[in-house]
């Protein structure tokens, strides 16, 4: 038991040290949700900066944790010259490109922030995308325009870390010289490289334009790549998941504590006993659904605002109204019957918003809670100090709980769906 503690004192001193590192060489420097999320994911490097394979990609979006590797991966010219043989040509795009070239391939920091944010993007917001790479309005993309935006990623970051760091290089070399050195950090460095997404929308040479079409589809290729990856999760080779199987991935993202969450399910097994079944295209039309959620919180707000209660038949218009689309009206009854209190009939329209919003961002949106080395320092703060009517053990195993919650950063609240 004596040993047990000693080591547990050495393990404490080592993570203090730790620590201490940690603030002296990031002082200022908060890292957000997405960078955490990318640097944790990343697999490969390239010249010291960090890179994603898409198969990374598609892990960062759909599940908490990365696949189990020994290190990163530290990639070669040669390697770099093997991926472009992996990229298919823009025209041959499908809902299956990432999960094809899966480690054959890198994405950059930036681009993985444009990834992102197409995942959210509604139909009517692929226009306004493109428009923004369209700098000279020609209805064609070139590869400039598109580094163009991807260079004011990369500024408001190093503007972000000029000013985090400048206090921590004037204090350790008095020299504000060394600041250009400082920003050059792992996500973002100066050199070039071709990456898969740039050698699929411009081809090999670079010379190719991307035109608004072209786009588009990729947008939608990339939404329905992630979507059935979600879906088979569950579904196990069969055509359709079950009516609990959909509920659970609803709340997957979701900062639910336990009972909440087991509250939902067991409300939705008491109101539908043997369910049907939901499809995939039934599936895929209520996640594109979410992705005009802001226009639908307009007009249920409307509602609300009158003290109106929401039926099926006043959720299935105003979906009508902000996609253009028509919603089954079988999942519109599973989703009323998971998020209707009292069982009137009547969606409770505040817990479903709040609910599908961190749905639609993965958790990014918001930390309800503090992550890694905060967490575990707030931890070591609460734990008292061992007493001499302590048992030994005590101390290991409070000790043991705070390293494991500091190992769980970046990791969205959710219960297991397993």
């Amino acid at each position: 038991v004596n040993l047990v503690v000693q080591i547990g004192d050495l393990c404490v001193l080592t993570w203090c040290l730790v620590l201490q590192l940690d603030d002296l060489t990031l002082r200022g420097l908060k890292l957000n949700h997405r960078e955490r999320r990318f640097i944790k994911f990343a697999s490969a490097e390239y010249q010291g900066q960090l890179y994603m394979t898409p198969q990374d990609f598609i892990e960062s979006v759909t599940d908490s944790e990365p696949r189990p590797r020994m290190k990163r991966r530290v990639l070669r010219e040669r390697d770099l010259e093997q991926f472009i043989q992996e990229v298919p040509l823009l025209s041959k795009g499908s809902p299956d490109m990432f999960r094809t070239i899966f480690d054959q391939g890198i994405i950059s920091y930036t681009e993985y922030l444009f990834l992102l944010s197409i995942l959210t993007k509604p139909q009517t917001g692929f226009r306004i995308a493109f428009n923004m790479f369209d700098t000279d309005g020609n209805q064609r993309v070139d590869k400039e325009e598109f580094l163009v935006l991807e260079k004011i990623f990369s500024t408001a970051r190093r503007d972000r870390l000029n000013r985090a760091l400048e206090g921590a290089v004037k204090a350790v070399d008095g020299d504000e010289g060394d600041l250009e050195e400082v920003v050059e950090d792992e996500l973002q460095k100066r050199h070039v490289v071709d990456t898969t997404l740039l050698l699929h929308f411009f081809g090999r040479k670079g010379k190719q334009d991307l035109k608004f079409e072209e786009f588009k589809m990729f947008m939608e290729n990339l939404q329905t790549e992630v979507l059935e990856i979600e879906f088979n999760e569950f579904s196990k080779g069969l055509p359709a998941i079950t009516e609990l199987d959909f509920a659970k991935i609803l709340l997957r993202y979701t900062y639910l504590q336990s009972d909440q969450y087991e509250m939902y399910l067991e409300r939705l097994l008491d109101r539908i006993p043997e369910g049907r079944g939901i499809t995939f295209n039934e599936f895929k039309s209520f996640c594109q659904f979410l992705n005009t959620l802001d226009d639908f919180a307009i007009a249920m707000r409307m509602y609300t605002l009158a003290d109106q209660p929401i039926s099926q038949e006043e959720f299935h218009r105003a979906v009508k109204i902000c996609t253009g689309a028509e919603l089954s009206p079988h999942i519109v009854d599973t989703v009323f019957k998971i998020f209707d209190d009292d069982g009137d009939g009547q969606l409770s329209y505040k817990e479903f918003i709040a609910i599908m919003r961190d749905r639609l961002h993965r958790g990014f949106k918001h930390t309800s809670r503090s992550e890694g080395w905060e967490a575990f320092k707030q931890c070591v703060k609460r734990s008292p100090p061992a007493s001499q009517s302590q048992q030994p053990r005590e101390g290991w195993v409070g000790f043991k709980a705070c390293v494991k919650a500091a190992m769980n950063e970046n990791q969205p609240q959710q219960p297991s769906v397993t």
